[in-house]
């Protein structure tokens, strides 16, 4: 018998061709996952209301992963996108609560290494652009996932 939390390995075959793993039943997924992707699919939605095509959402590199790449015909931008669902009840965030407090210097040089590694992939086709940018984009959701405030700051760093 296996312990409780411990994955059976795939087959070599398995392996080989590729094959997903499967849940197992009555695990479950983190829920902060579906937060930060409902709050990145939140600032994409943005993003295009000033003008921005998506050019990936949820890009991987094989150094991690860029949360949202966007470009309007001139300036690429790679942002990083904090997420804050506030507590039920809440009607405002507290000054503590501010998604993008919790941006650190080591994120912001992460996020420099994976645009490089991005830029650089030679099977992708880069835009031609006349500016590169760094944002933060700061979601904030009720607990019923609807928004309530987007903080974006334009060239964070």
């Amino acid at each position: 018998m296996r312990p409780a939390g411990i994955r059976p390995a795939l087959t070599c075959a398995e392996a080989r061709r590729g094959e997903p793993r499967t849940r197992e039943p009555g695990r479950r997924t983190d829920p902060r996952r579906g937060v930060g992707r409902h709050g990145e699919r939140l600032a994409a939605e943005h993003m295009r209301r000033l003008g921005f095509a998506t050019l990936q959402q949820n890009a991987r590199t094989r150094h991690g992963e860029i949360d949202l790449i966007c470009f309007d015909g001139r300036t690429l931008v790679f942002a990083e996108v904090k997420t804050l669902r506030m507590s039920a009840g809440a009607r405002v965030p507290r000054l503590d609560q501010q998604p993008l407090a919790w941006l650190r210097r080591s994120q912001r040089e992460r996020l420099r290494r994976l645009a490089v590694a991005w830029l650089s992939a030679e099977h992708r086709a880069r835009p031609t652009a006349r500016t590169i940018r760094f944002d933060a984009i700061g979601v904030t959701i009720d607990a019923a996932g609807a928004l309530r405030r987007i903080e974006h700051v334009e060239d964070a760093w």
